[in-house]
């Protein structure tokens, strides 16, 4: 579940984020502070399976045009926003030509890739799509871990235009990484036994 804390006095900090107790992450989006639980381990194995796929051919021009950085969890600090993490993004390197060094990336990205896990879901939808939507982030992907489904998104005049749904294809063309077929059936982990 994800908590939002306002405070009447003075916006959150990224001092902040660091008095969290251990096991608890936060985001703070337009002078607000967002706290959840860490990641579970389905969430995270799905969001490792997209970059890796994403990785050789985009990052890495190995199998495919590179000319991309493709991170996961960065630490985005916008205006009024210290700290936004999708779960994975990217960057054309035509926008960001060399990785910030050690300090946080202040360049809207090109992609994002939001994963719905329960205790996410409703964040993820109702706060931090409508801000990408506002900074201009040009395109996004949905990956539902439940219903294993991926729904991509492209933004048309400030609102998200779906393009395509994705659940078991092995040969996925999935803008904005269209060249290269992605296979979405090998990212689902396996599902949970009811027993």
């Amino acid at each position: 579940m994800v908590t939002k804390h306002v405070r009447p006095t003075s916006p959150p900090t990224l001092a902040d984020l660091d008095a969290l107790p251990a096991g608890v992450v936060g985001e703070i989006i337009e002078g607000v502070l967002y706290t959840m639980t860490k990641p579970r381990m389905r969430h995270q194995h799905l969001a490792g399976e997209i970059h890796g796929d994403l990785r050789n051919p985009f990052g890495k021009g190995r199998g495919g045009p590179g000319g991309w950085w493709i991170v996961t969890e960065p630490g985005i600090e916008l205006p009024n926003t210290p700290e936004i993490s999708p779960d994975v993004a990217g960057w054309r390197h035509e926008r960001m030509p060399t990785m910030p060094a050690d300090e946080p990336i202040r360049i809207v990205p090109d992609w994002v890739c939001e994963i719905l896990s329960p205790n996410t879901r409703r964040h993820d939808l109702v706060t931090k799509m409508p801000y990408y939507a506002k900074i201009g982030v040009a395109y996004a992907w949905l990956v539902d871990l439940e219903a294993r489904v991926l729904t991509a998104q492209r933004l048309e005049s400030g609102h998200w235009l779906t393009l395509a749904v994705y659940t078991d294809e092995t040969e996925a063309r999935i803008d904005p990484f269209d060249v290269v077929p992605l296979n979405v059936a090998d990212w689902w982990p396996p599902a949970v036994s009811k027993d």
